[in-house]
Order: C-alpha cells, then sequence, then structure tokens
C-alpha cells in the first residue's frame, strides 16, 4: 500500500539551558489535526520507555543464512584429496581436453568482445543525448549508502501516535513483524500546558532524534509537543515540508488488527516481580541453544512457585511469583529470545504482567511504570508473524461485517468504551452483530483493543481508507460461517477430572459421504490443550493452532459458548440435546 506522509518539518529536540523540547511533527495529510503540548513530570522514565520502543521497531528474530567460507575450503581440498589418490591420470586428461576447449572459447571471446566495443560505442552516443541516463545509478547508489549508514533507520516505519483523553499511546511493530510494541502515557504524567486535539497521525521518529533523547538527564525539564506548524532549527529558519513515500506491507497492516483479536481472547495472566523477569533474560544471555527442542515449559502448580523449564538444556529455574490459578498446568512457548527485547524496562518496572492464551498461541507482557506502561505482544513462534496461520479475528467472533458503520461513530465520538458498553449502545442489535462490526473496526485500522483498561480504542491506523482487499471478508470466514451452521449437528461434550472440556464434531463435505471428524480440548480459562482435524487443510500444515482450518474454528466459536457449564459429570459424553436441557 502506497502512502504519502507529510510533515511540517523534521521532528527535533531541542534545547536551551535545563529547558529541553522534544519536538514531534504529526503527518499533515491526515483528515484529523493532533496537537499536545505538556511538559513531563518522569522524563528519564519516558525516554528509556521510548528508547526501549525502538529496539522492538529495529528488532529482527527471524532466521538468517549462515555463510560457511571454512567448510566449502576443506571440501575443495578433500575433493582435490581424493582425486589424488583414486584417479591420479584423469586429471591429466582433462586438463588437456579443457585446454583445447578454452582456446576455442577464447577465439570466441575475441569475437564476442569487437562487437561489443561496436555496441557500447554506439550506447556512448546515445547516451550523450539522455539527461536522465545516471539518475537510476546515482539513485541505487544512495539508498545504499543510506543502509549501510545506518541499518535500522533503513528499516524503520514511523510510530503511529495517538492522544486520548486519559492518554498517550506510541504503537510500533518489529522489522520482522513478530513483536508488537505499545507505550501506554497517562495524561496525569504531564503537565498539559495547552489543551489538546485529540486524533492520530504518524510521527517522525528518527535515528538522530533517538540519540538526542538519550541526552535526558534527571535535571532537564523535558517537554513533549506534537506540533503540526512544525520546529524551527538552529538557524532560526523553518525548513520546507519534509515528505514521504512509504509502501507499507500489508502484513504491517493486517497485523495490528490480529493483535487487538489475540488481545480480545482469555487467557491466564500472572504477575512477575522484575528480578523474575531479571532471573529469566540472564539466563538467555548466558545460554545459546544449538539444537532442538528450543522453548521453555511453565510448571504452574496451585499456591507453589512457578518453575520454567529451558530445553534442551534441561534446566529448571523456580520464580519468586506464585502461581494462584485452581489446577495444574503447564505452558510451553517458542521464540523465547525474543523476551530479551523487554530487558532494559526491568530497573524502571515495578512489575510484569504475563498473559498466557493457551498451546501455540500469543503472548504478552505488560510491564508496569506506574503512569506509563508498555505491552509487548510475541507471535507464537520465531517463523510466524501476526498475519501468517492463525486468524484470531476468527477465534475473537469477529467475522463478517457487522453494524460496522454505527460502531465506528460511536467510537469516533466517544473514543474509548469497553467491549460490555458498547453492546449496551446497541440495545436492540445482536450482541454477535455489534461484535462483527468492532471486529471490522480493528479490520479497517480504526481501533485497536487496549488490554491495559479493557477498552476498544479509535485510532486510525494510516492517513487515507486502507485497501478493500485488506479487510475484505475472506474465504475462510465464509467457509466458517457455513459449517458453523451444522457445528451442533454431532456435537458432543466430556468433561474431564483435569477439568478440561473435551468438544468433538464430524462434518459432513458438502454432498458426499466424507465426513471430517474435528475434536477440541479446551481447559476452563478457555485455553486450547489440544486439537486435531480429519480435514486434508489441517493434515498438510503444521497440525496445530497455528495453523487451523476451518472445521476447527467453526467449533472452538461454538465451543467457546460452553465452558461455563457446571456440574457436568467427570468422562460421560454429553450430546447437544443434553446440554440443551440441562440450560434451559
Amino acid at each position: 500500500m502506497q502512502v504519502n506522509y507529510k510533515y511540517a518539518s523534521p521532528s527535533q529536540c531541542s534545547q536551551y539551558n535545563d529547558k529541553t523540547t522534544l519536538g514531534f511533527s504529526p503527518d499533515l495529510s491526515r483528515e484529523e489535526t493532533v496537537s499536545f503540548l505538556g511538559r513531563l513530570k518522569q522524563p528519564l522514565l519516558f525516554r528509556d520507555a521510548m528508547l526501549m520502543l525502538r529496539e522492538i521497531v529495529i528488532s529482527d528474530a527471524s532466521q538468517k543464512t549462515k555463510e560457511r567460507p571454512e567448510y566449502f575450503q576443506w571440501l575443495n581440498q578433500e575433493i582435490e584429496r581424493r582425486l589424488k589418490e583414486h584417479i591420479p591420470n584423469m586429471r591429466e586428461a582433462l586438463q588437456k581436453e579443457i585446454d583445447v576447449c578454452d582456446a576455442d572459447l577464447q577465439k570466441q571471446k575475441e569475437e564476442l568482445e569487437k562487437l561489443l566495443d561496436i555496441k557500447n560505442n554506439l550506447q556512448k552516443e546515445i547516451d550523450a543525448y539522455d539527461s536522465w541516463s545516471d539518475y537510476k545509478k546515482i539513485e541505487k547508489e544512495f539508498w545504499k549508502f543510506i543502509k549501510e549508514r545506518d541499518y535500522d533507520l533503513w528499516f524503520v516505519l514511523d510510530p503511529v501516535i495517538t492522544v486520548h483523553k486519559d492518554q498517550v499511546s506510541f504503537e510500533a511493530f518489529s522489522v520482522d513483524e513478530s513483536i508488537y510494541g505499545c507505550l501506554s502515557v497517562d495524561i496525569n504524567a504531564f503537565d498539559l500546558l495547552q489543551p489538546p486535539k485529540l486524533g492520530t497521525t504518524n510521527i517522525d521518529f528518527s535515528a538522530k532524534l533517538e540519540k538526542e533523547m538519550q541526552r535526558f538527564r534527571s535535571y532537564s525539564h523535558v517537554t513533549l509537543s506534537v506540533n503540526p506548524d512544525g520546529f524551527i532549527v538552529d538557524n532560526q529558519i523553518v525548513p520546507e515540508y519534509v515528505e514521504k513515500k512509504i509502501d507499507l506491507p500489508e502484513t504491517w497492516i493486517k497485523g495490528f488488527n490480529q493483535v487487538s483479536c489475540a488481545a480480545v481472547l482469555d487467557g491466564i495472566e500472572i504477575e512477575l516481580l522484575p528480578s523474575d523477569m531479571y532471573d529469566i533474560c540472564a539466563f538467555l544471555r548466558k545460554h545459546r541453544e544449538k539444537k532442538s527442542p528450543r522453548y521453555m515449559k511453565w510448571i504452574f502448580v496451585p499456591n507453589e512457585k512457578i518453575q520454567i523449564v529451558f530445553e534442551p538444556f534441561g534446566t529448571t529455574l523456580t520464580l519468586n511469583a506464585v502461581y494462584h490459578g485452581n489446577q495444574k498446568r503447564e505452558e510451553k512457548i517458542w521464540g523465547r529470545r525474543r523476551w530479551l527485547v523487554a530487558e532494559k524496562l526491568i530497573p524502571i518496572s515495578k512489575s510484569f504482567f504475563i498473559r498466557f492464551l493457551g498451546f501455540g498461541m500469543p503472548q504478552f507482557i505488560r510491564a508496569d511504570m506506574g503512569m506509563l506502561q508498555m505491552t509487548i505482544g510475541f507471535s507464537s513462534w520465531s517463523s510466524n508473524d501476526w498475519v501468517k496461520g492463525t486468524a484470531f479475528h476468527i477465534m475473537a467472533g469477529f467475522t463478517g461485517e457487522g453494524n460496522y458503520e454505527q460502531v465506528y461513530g460511536l467510537l469516533k465520538e466517544e473514543r474509548a468504551l469497553s467491549m460490555e458498553e458498547i453492546f449496551n449502545a446497541f440495545p436492540n442489535v445482536k450482541k454477535d452483530v455489534v461484535q462483527s462490526g468492532i471486529g471490522m473496526l480493528f479490520r479497517r485500522g480504526e481501533g485497536y483493543f487496549d488490554m491495559i483498561h479493557n477498552k476498544v480504542r479509535f485510532r486510525q491506523l494510516c492517513n487515507s481508507p486502507i485497501p478493500a482487499n485488506l479487510y475484505e471478508i475472506t474465504d475462510m470466514e465464509w467457509k466458517v460461517k457455513k459449517y458453523s451452521k451444522h457445528t451442533f449437528d454431532n456435537m458432543t461434550i466430556k468433561y474431564t477430572p483435569k477439568h478440561e472440556f473435551i468438544f468433538s464434531t464430524a462434518y459432513k463435505e458438502g454432498n458426499t459421504s466424507v465426513f471430517h471428524h474435528t475434536e477440541i480440548v479446551i481447559d476452563q480459562d478457555g485455553q486450547i490443550e489440544n486439537l486435531n482435524c480429519s480435514c486434508y487443510a489441517f493434515q498438510r500444515g503444521e497440525r496445530n493452532i497455528s495453523q487451523p482450518c476451518a472445521h476447527i474454528l467453526a467449533l472452538y466459536i461454538a465451543s467457546f459458548k460452553l465452558l461455563k457449564l457446571k456440574n457436568l459429570e467427570y468422562n460421560k459424553e454429553y450430546k447437544i440435546n443434553d446440554i440443551m436441557e440441562m440450560l434451559l
């Protein structure tokens, strides 16, 4: 998606005596003109949090192809040794044939060079009349220079800043689009110098500005300014407008939607002390895994300290945090090295809250810094971004368009509401229709889910409407909608002594006699423990929640409504008619 940004001037950090102004230039091409001016009460805390957000932006945990020059050098030597040992005379015979061929090739090469000289002379005469002949070459060398000079800056997409009534938030994605970061700064963290103008914009957050922020000191009085009029440079001249043309990746846009949808899902949340987070990061720093399996297994036992088993080392780390849940459980987490992006928040955080959504699902870390909160979302595996595989919007029930227009108007006026408040605002509309409307708001990039306050917040991701193909209803959604009509036909439920629900059903394939048997195991917290489907689409993939089929998603949506069932006998198989009689 091609996006044009227009800034009145570059963002800059100006200092005069002990007063510092951190000036962000907003995008002027947006419908809402955003402005903000407030003096930070805790400038060093804000500095460290913003620098950590940039760490997320430039983070890239994707696997890199490693060069192996030593191996190929050894391979050439080994080939040479074996040739001399086993076929000493063959080399000489081959060399004679090669020499004959080389002589013929040399003659042909000389003839080609003569023809190429003629061609080049003609091209030079043509280029003499072409004023744009060197443009592409110069442009290519320029971007190559920028990339080599500041590799981090090469990838940075401008963060998204939203001014709300009660907070200012900064959102960003990592280079590999597997890590989402959102810094929420409470409005009480500022001494407001003028009434703010609400809205969302991209900010020009350059590498130079980052270095200036590193110079903040405790004696500095720092003012955060989001000024649409731009900023005057040292020579007292207001620079000309800065324009950027960026080709936004579709996965970057869809990723914001999927993060909000995943944040809505239920899971378990635990609180860790900074010392616990330090122990986890210290172990990851000191131990570099070189073989599989590469995961950390969290062991939760009611009213006991939480333990983490690091594989492939087999080392167990016991935390100070105590698990207060009702049942014993285990959580396996892959892509654990990405947790190191939160390392810089340890000295400035009061506590950390970790939310687990189940096997193969994302994890969220929330760092509590008082009036500042940092929310970090990790996709399930390093090879996964937030878009591939799992359709979180379908799992959250955000299918279809619903009453999108009404939800949009309500959120644009109120700016932030809880899910329940949105449902209550439309008493005559079915709840699932309103839920679909909220989902469409996320998909159009016009809202996001705030895990800290459990609210849907209005936020326009781009300065122009995103293309319809990025939010249109997918084939997967149509399939889920079709299968959902028949989910209860053959559905059975079992309740195990481990307090887990086993939901199973069979979907008929069209007009054929083929049935696809689908099963999901979910605990009382709504986390997926296990799943399986006999269909080809599921069996050919990863065979886990990272690549669900339409049958699994349809069963999950239906089963999620039945997790509150009580007084079920252990291991007894209930059919849907039995369940309906219990409910009635």
